[in-house]
């Protein structure tokens, strides 16, 4: 019995970090669109953006997937997106 539960929850777990790993691209996408509409940002928040953005990138393809997703989160709220 607990190893069908281990197996459950491990089939879970898989499925979560797919689910993030899809997530971060879309938020990428949404990054760089916001960016080339030129928002009204000052010089240190678009800094700011540009350097939360590539960390998320480099999270996501580094395999962490919550944290590409956190930061990315960060980029934007300062996008207001």
């Amino acid at each position: 019995m607990k190893f069908r539960q281990a197996i459950v929850a491990g089939m879970f777990t898989l499925a979560s970090s797919v689910a993030f790993a899809f997530h971060c691209p879309a938020d990428m996408k949404k990054i760089d669109a916001a960016m080339a509409k030129n928002p009204k940002l000052t010089q240190a928040q678009m800094a700011e953006v540009k350097k939360l953005r590539a960390e998320g990138e480099a999270a996501h393809k580094a395999g962490k997937h919550q944290e590409s997703v956190d930061t990315l989160a960060k980029a934007m709220k300062i996008l207001a997106i």
